[in-house]
Order: structure tokens, then C-alpha cells, then sequence
């Protein structure tokens, strides 16, 4: 009994430790305060001082215009329903680090699910073994982060809207991949580089969406980040992106954008036995900037991030695959944007969210061109924008609330049921605890 006791004491100072400490804001970064313990409880965690549990949960209140709305703002609605409670998101992450003797890190593994009415997932699980010598590159394996953009890498805990835009969610579903990177980034405080960090990592390509690699194709994801540098009032990062992969074509039957005789935009097959088993492309590069303002209130940011690209799909979606696509390859040219501006109001516990964003998933096509009779373009060609307001209230460093407004705007187009914008407007109400 004296055991158990002694054990039940341990794992709730390990907790205690924990939750003292924040997780980590981007996906694909160390938090740093795993390096540092409180020398109080030193003696009596020598054996789980490597540990360190955090984790945050997301219950939400939703209401849509209509019964059944599609959405990229937690998942389609119910047909006959337009309010929903859901859990977004409840996870717990576990980190244990290994640190060196001048107390840099040496190997990390990190396991973190999440829980939910929907189903039980598990979204990281990696090792991460660092250079010791310089403290300048680290190895990551497992399933982890793309180290692409700066949206997807934003941790759902500290994003200040509720979801990523469309386009993130089409092109990056999950946001993680299985594979393995190598980081250069300088840990060393002294290091007369230590603002620029650079990942180039190799990825099975599907992600999440799937259970195994369906062909032997990798995608190459590369990204520098320029780490915030203050001058003044003003503070200044960003990052340029780049991925070069692709799928392996299951027909021969490939559709191509081109012009029809009567000079409408269509898709054109090309139908060479050759396009069976060759790469349909999947290109993205991408360029973001951060800006922050430092003032009595708090503080003032803009963010802006722009893609563009190839992305291959089918005839209805632009959706990157979970399984070999056994159906004709369609191959579109596409860009978007995220547009943020967040400002606290009176101070830094209250604060105003505006957002826009819009996916254009082909920009070889205009609006008129959707739906015309003799062309072939469909729901997948159709260009959406989202503005985004609201305001949330920081309670303390682990408790907010969200309200926040979404009008998502679609193409008007000659397509019956779009031939003017759908009713799918959200609105959320989410509380998050976090630790």
C-alpha cells in the first residue's frame, strides 16, 4: 500500500510539472521547456524527469443556415440538421527527451491522440534524434508535421480562428505524413544563424488519409523559416515552401485543361497507353510573412500566406487520395491565400479575429466557363472565398473562448444547384482548456 501511494504521489507531481509548462505552438518545433525542470521536484522526479504530458480539448456549438451544409469548419452537418455540440478536438501528447550534459536536447520521441465522439486517432508519433556536437541538425522520422506553410504548422491550440482554410484541408488533409527530414537549425544561444532554420524531408504522400503507401513515389517537402527578428516596436518572420511529388496514374485516361473548337476552356483527354503507372504531379510552392506590432494593448498581426501549383484529382474532387486512384486523372493549375489580422482590444485577454481566404482550384477557367453546355467542367473547378470575424477572450494562459462568424462565398456558375452562392454560412461558439 505504501507503494502504491508513493507511485500515485509521483504521477500526479509529473502532472503537476506538466501542466505548468505550455505545449508547443507549431507542430514541428521542440518546446522548449522541456529542457527546464523546477529544482524542488528534482530529486523526487529523477526518474520521470524526461516526461512531459500536455494536451488541450475543444467542445463547440455550431449553427449553420441550413440543414446539411457542407463545411470545412468541422465536417459536414447532418442532413436534417443545422446545430450541432461536438468534441473538435481532445488530445493528450507525451514527450520524452533526452538532454545532454550542457542541458541541449540529444533524442525526443513524441506520441500524441486524439479522442473524440468520432473515433480514437493518433496524430504524431516520431522520433527525433538531434547533433550533438554543434547543435546544429536533428533527424526526424515517424509519422509528423509536413514542414510546409505556415497555417498547417500552427498548432490547433494556439491558432487563433478555429479551423485551417480550405485549401490547407484539400491539399494538407491532417497536416501529418509518415516519413523522415533532416532540420538544420542552431540551438546554440550564441549562434550567429540561430534565426534561420531550414527542413528537407521525404513523405510517403497521403498522409492520414490512408493506411499504407499505395506506390513507390515519395513527395519531397522542403521549407526555410526566417524566426522572429524585433526591430524597434516591430516584429518580422516568414518562410518560403516547396513540395515536389505526385501519384501514380491508374488509367490511361488523363484530362488536361485546353480550349474546345468554339473556343470554350474544357478539359482535353489524352488517352496514351503510356499515362498508366506514370506520375500525376503535385507541385505547391508557397510564401508566407508575419508581421507584429507591440503597443499598450498588446498587439497587432498580420499574417500572409499564398500557394500555387499542380494538383492532380478526378472529374469532382481535388482531394489528395487515401488509396490508388483507379479512376481518370484530371491534372489542375491552382492558388489561394490566408489572410490574417488579429488585434487585442484594450488588452491582451481580448481580441479581435478577422480572416480571409480563398482556393481556386483551377485558374486555367473563368466563372461563366463552370457549367456551360459542352464543357466539362464540374464542382471541383469551382473557386471558393471565406471571410472569417470574431473575438476571442483569454481567460488565463489555459483557458478562451471563441466566437467566431464564417461567410464562405462560392462561384456563381452555370452548374445546377451553384448557380448562385449556397447557404452555408457557420457560426462557433468553442471553449478550450489547455495545459
Amino acid at each position: 500500500m505504501v507503494k502504491l501511494v508513493k507511485a500515485f504521489l509521483l504521477f500526479f507531481t509529473v502532472l503537476n510539472v506538466s501542466i505548468t509548462v505550455h505545449s508547443q505552438r507549431y507542430l514541428s518545433d521542440l518546446d522548449s521547456s522541456l529542457l527546464y525542470l523546477k529544482d524542488t521536484v528534482r530529486p523526487l522526479l529523477k526518474r520521470f524527469e524526461n516526461l512531459q504530458f500536455s494536451g488541450y480539448i475543444q467542445p463547440q456549438f455550431q449553427l449553420a443556415d441550413t440543414e446539411g451544409a457542407k463545411s470545412y469548419n468541422g465536417g459536414d452537418f447532418s442532413a436534417f440538421s443545422k446545430s450541432r455540440f461536438m468534441l473538435r478536438r481532445a488530445r493528450i501528447k507525451l514527450d520524452y527527451l533526452l538532454r545532454t550534459e550542457d542541458n541541449y536536447p540529444k533524442a525526443l520521441f513524441t506520441f500524441q491522440v486524439d479522442a473524440t465522439e468520432r473515433g480514437v486517432n493518433v496524430r504524431d508519433m516520431f522520433m527525433r534524434l538531434y547533433e550533438t556536437k554543434g547543435h546544429n541538425f536533428s533527424l526526424t522520422a515517424g509519422l509528423f508535421a509536413r514542414p510546409f506553410g505556415y497555417e498547417v504548422n500552427l498548432s490547433s491550440a494556439y491558432r487563433e480562428t478555429p479551423e485551417r482554410g480550405r485549401m490547407s484541408q484539400i491539399l494538407m488533409p491532417t497536416e501529418r505524413d509518415l516519413g523522415a527530414m533532416i532540420t538544420y537549425e542552431p540551438l546554440r544561444r550564441n549562434a550567429n544563424n540561430h534565426f534561420i532554420k531550414l527542413d528537407a524531408g521525404l513523405f510517403n504522400g497521403q498522409g492520414l488519409s490512408g493506411t499504407t503507401d499505395f506506390d513507390s513515389h515519395k513527395d519531397i517537402i522542403s521549407r526555410v523559416t526566417v524566426k522572429p527578428i524585433e526591430l524597434n516596436k516591430m516584429v518580422f518572420s516568414g518562410g518560403l515552401s516547396c513540395l515536389y511529388g505526385g501519384w501514380r496514374q491508374g488509367t490511361k485516361y488523363v484530362y488536361k485543361n485546353g480550349t474546345a473548337v468554339s473556343g470554350d476552356k474544357i478539359f482535353v483527354v489524352d488517352s496514351s497507353l503510356s499515362n498508366i503507372g506514370k506520375i500525376a504531379p503535385r507541385h505547391y510552392y508557397g510564401a508566407d510573412m508575419q508581421i507584429i506590432l507591440k503597443h499598450a494593448w498588446g498587439q497587432t498581426e498580420w499574417r500572409f500566406e499564398y500557394w500555387t501549383g499542380q494538383q492532380p484529382g478526378s472529374s469532382t474532387s481535388t482531394t489528395n487520395p487515401g488509396t490508388i486512384p483507379t479512376v481518370s486523372t484530371y491534372r489542375r493549375h491552382f492558388n489561394g491565400t490566408f489572410f490574417y489580422f488579429l488585434q487585442n482590444i484594450i488588452n491582451n485577454q481580448n481580441q479581435l479575429l478577422v480572416k480571409y481566404d480563398w482556393y481556386d482550384p483551377n485558374t486555367k477557367v473563368e466563372t461563366d466557363d463552370i457549367g456551360k453546355s459542352g464543357t466539362n467542367l464540374t464542382v471541383a473547378d469551382i473557386k471558393y472565398s471565406t471571410w472569417g470575424i470574431g473575438y476571442a477572450h483569454y481567460f488565463n494562459d489555459h483557458v478562451k473562448i471563441i466566437l467566431y462568424y464564417e461567410f464562405v462565398k462560392n462561384e456563381a456558375t452555370q452548374l445546377p444547384g451553384f448557380t448562385s452562392d449556397q447557404k452555408d454560412n457557420i457560426f462557433t461558439c468553442r471553449l478550450q482548456f489547455r495545459f
